[in-house]
């Protein structure tokens, strides 16, 4: 771990770096994204290993992450200059809007999947024309040290992106460091919380990503055989462990004896297997701390009366054979994110019903409604409580579209060409000459 005099090093050295860095036109940046996209198309498998390694991923998987990384960064180094000044016709003869980069942004990920959140948060930001420092999770540092080497192999002038190998509590004192100017948290919604208010203490620039409990809402006229296909991939994939997962099936009670069979079987084709075996779609669960929490909730949710679809049943410290339950309004596991192979199934009486229980969380990340009726699909997609809606497909995130949550799984945007300008300066300029 580092320490305090290592860390305002690292610091130092990222505002200097700041200060030239900022200075570079726009499409020079990109040049360097292309690079950096270059570089780890041509190590994908290496830099997938290392994922697989630290946190159980199967390798097929963890490649299928290097692989979106790649795309997402091409996106950046392709896209137009969103920071161009823009010029607003008022009474003045001068009247402009420049986007000035904040300065050095501090990064807190996640472990689950630890190259795309962190690049998901540092590709834009820098190429705004800031500086990043990464505070990635303890069983991460592999993979924060090997992209801090990737930006480094790419061209990118040192102290652009550093990675630092510091624990929760250095993050408090990272942020009050007058240099740091703004911080983005993907994590836990207690995290995001304690981060929040350290950012708003030091009144500075916050983005969050947080949790969710996101719904899969098949209705009567939805392809049965797709969704219960795609409903299981959406719960399972990665174990489980992805913040904007399916985990509530709302299933409209006419669906319910065509769908939920489809369902259970297509659950039962995932069964643990090595995670480095290219063929494995379900391994193990990134630390054991992680499967004694899942294992307190299942106990929790039949506790207050879910009914056993699939159990949830324990092979060694981090396997399961997945579970699936069926669960009612008042069980207290629908106030929690079920983050590991565990899947909710509810039923509503009626369209309304169903919308009705898919915003009845806290969360709101990303539903997805399955049905052939574009009318209903857009009324759903119109009322979902959440930052996106998929329509007939599993909610996932796009290098094009933004992404962030509602309510209580968080605020600003990541993706998209909006998430270039989250850690600038929108700053007027008007006169006359």
């Amino acid at each position: 771990m580092l320490s305090v005099n290592q860390i305002e090093t690292k610091i130092n050295k990222a505002n200097l770096s700041f200060i030239e860095w900022k200075k570079n036109p726009f499409t020079q940046r990109q040049k360097l994204f292309s690079k950096l996209a270059s570089l780890m198309e041509s190590k994908t498998e290496k830099l997938a290993s290392i994922i697989t390694t630290e946190m159980n991923k199967p390798i097929s998987q963890s490649i299928a992450e290097i692989e979106k990384c790649i795309l997402m960064i091409k996106y950046y180094a392709e896209g137009e200059d969103v920071l161009k000044v823009e010029k607003v016709s008022t009474s003045f003869g001068v009247s402009e809007i420049h986007h000035s980069p904040m300065g050095i942004i501090l990064g807190v990920m996640p472990w689950n999947y630890p190259f795309w959140q962190a690049l998901r948060f540092a590709v834009p930001t820098i190429l705004a024309g800031n500086t990043v420092v990464l505070k990635h999770a303890s069983i991460c540092f592999g993979t924060g040290n090997a992209i801090e080497k990737l930006f480094e192999e790419s061209g990118f002038p040192k102290g652009v992106f550093q990675n630092l190998e510091v624990g929760h509590a250095a993050v408090e004192g990272i942020l009050e460091n007058p240099l740091v100017k703004g911080v983005s948290l993907t994590g836990s919604e207690p995290a995001g919380a304690s981060v929040a208010s350290i950012a708003g203490k030091n009144i500075k620039k916050s983005v969050l990503e947080l949790g969710g409990s996101d719904a899969f809402i098949v209705l009567e006229d939805a392809d049965f055989d797709k969704a219960a296909h795609v409903g299981a991939l959406a719960r399972l994939q990665n174990c489980g462990q992805t913040c904007i997962a399916a985990k509530r099936f709302i299933i409209h009670h006419k669906a319910e004896s065509s769908f939920l069979p489809k369902f259970i079987e297509e659950y039962k084709q995932y069964t643990s297997g090595n995670a480095m075996h290219k063929d494995t779609k379900l391994s193990g669960m990134a630390r054991k701390d992680l499967a004694d929490d899942l294992v307190k909730q299942y106990q929790l949710a039949l506790d207050y009366g879910a009914e056993v679809l699939l159990p949830l049943e324990r092979i060694d410290d981090i396997r399961f054979v997945p579970g699936l339950i069926k669960v009612s309004i008042g069980n207290p596991i629908l106030d929690e994110e079920l983050f590991g192979p565990l899947g909710m199934v509810m039923i509503g009486k009626n369209d309304k019903e169903c919308l009705s229980l898919a915003n009845a969380t806290r969360y709101g990340l990303g539903n997805s409604v399955w049905t052939r009726d574009r009318e209903k699909a857009f009324y759903f997609a119109e009322n979902l409580e959440s930052g996106a809606v998929a329509i007939n497909e599993m909610t996932k995130s796009m290098p094009e579209l933004p992404f962030g949550g509602a309510k209580h799984s968080g605020y600003g945007t990541e993706l998209s060409m909006f998430a270039v300008k989250e850690f600038t300066i929108p700053k007027s300029i008007v006169g006359t000459l």
